[in-house]
């Protein structure tokens, strides 16, 4: 049986924050962060400890945003690169808060969301979490070589994103029902969740990941449109996170022959975060903290505005793993899917 979309009517995102690093606040969005570190170590010792600490500051700024403490999450649901996910561990451990760990890969973000979604919306949890995060030189550790190492990057390859995006999800919200009864007033609705399902097409490439991904995304956006019987022009945009330029055309070109053409629809976190050229990064941006902070900083705003009414998002995950690489393994990729939409549009009642 295919995955099909789940209704999350009633949940939306309220508060969210964004911690950089110094080449993604160098970037065309870096403005609309709320913290960056020039040195990218947010005064710890090890880039590991560095990425706990952005996890740990970007869940205080949004619940500072809010107003509220730990004590009112229900649960929080958090990621990483990181082996066994120690950064989020580490990162969250002063707050007293029911813990999920995920590994989802460049997709936790979204992972996130999609549970959160979908405990609040059925009245498990009145709050919930969604917190995830990256450091470049802990990923290249990890992944492939460290810095140190120089080496060579062919033109696929991604540039892991040095941050930590955080979201306070609420559940309890309906249409008319722009302010919640604690005051808070909603970014988007989070109105269907489709969780993805893993995908693999052959690719070995530890350098190539958009094309690890780039099936998956096409398996829920193909199933997600053949479920619900809409399109892309139905929607204002349909935001990948992250394919990288790579990923993203090979989605584009898949997409047009299934019928399916997005023309301009079609946008990347991991195209928007970084300039391609000017700052070297070849296939563009990657990483769990790369959608993350992306939607957070650019994406909500535009929602919560009304610039955008209705989109899709997609986190796209390549689930790959060191160890399986070196035994000649192929990536699985996985892509979970998220209906975001306006507080306005929602509340005219634009939910299909």
């Amino acid at each position: 049986m295919k995955n099909k979309p789940v209704n999350t009517d009633g949940a939306a995102v309220v508060s969210v924050s964004s911690v950089v690093g110094k080449k993604e606040y160098d970037g065309p969005l870096g403005e609309k962060f709320d913290v960056h570190d020039e040195t990218d170590r947010f005064g710890q010792k090890t880039f590991e400890l560095s990425e706990s600490e952005m996890q740990r500051e970007a869940m205080s700024l949004t619940l500072g945003k809010a107003g509220l403490s730990a004590a009112d999450i229900g649960a929080v649901f958090a990621g990483d690169l990181l082996n066994q996910c120690v950064g989020s561990a580490y990162g969250l451990i002063e707050y007293d808060v029911p813990y999920f760990g995920l590994y989802g890969a460049c997709s936790t973000a979204a992972e996130g969301l999609t549970l959160a979604a979908m405990l609040t919306s059925k009245g498990i949890y009145d709050r919930c979490m969604s917190v995830t995060s990256s450091h470049n030189a802990s990923a290249e550790r990890q992944y492939r070589n460290p810095l140190e190492y120089g080496g060579q990057r062919p033109p696929t390859a991604q540039w892991t994103v040095t941050g930590s995006g955080a979201y306070l999800v609420e559940g309890g919200y309906g249409k008319n029902s722009a302010e919640h009864s604690d005051g808070l007033s909603p970014m988007a609705y989070i109105t269907e969740v489709m969780p993805g399902i893993v995908v693999q097409k052959g690719v070995t490439d530890l350098t190539n990941m958009g094309a690890a991904m780039a099936p998956a995304a096409v398996e829920s956006l193909l199933g997600y449109f053949d479920s619900t019987g809409t399109g892309p022009d139905d929607f204002d945009l349909i935001i990948t996170g992250d394919l990288g330029f790579e990923g993203t055309s090979i989605l584009r070109e898949i997409l047009a022959v299934s019928g399916k053409d997005p023309g301009d629809r079609l946008t990347d976190c991991g195209m928007l975060i970084y300039d391609r050229y000017g700052q070297d990064v070849h296939s563009g941006g990657s990483g769990c903290g790369c959608s993350s902070v992306v939607l957070a900083a650019h994406f909500l705003p535009m929602l919560k505005s009304g610039e955008l009414n209705d989109v899709l998002f997609l986190g796209t995950g390549a689930m790959s793993s060191p160890a399986a690489t070196r035994q000649g393994q192929v990536i699985p990729g996985v892509a979970h899917l998220l209906r975001l939409m306006s507080p306005a549009a929602y509340e005219r009642g634009a939910k299909r």
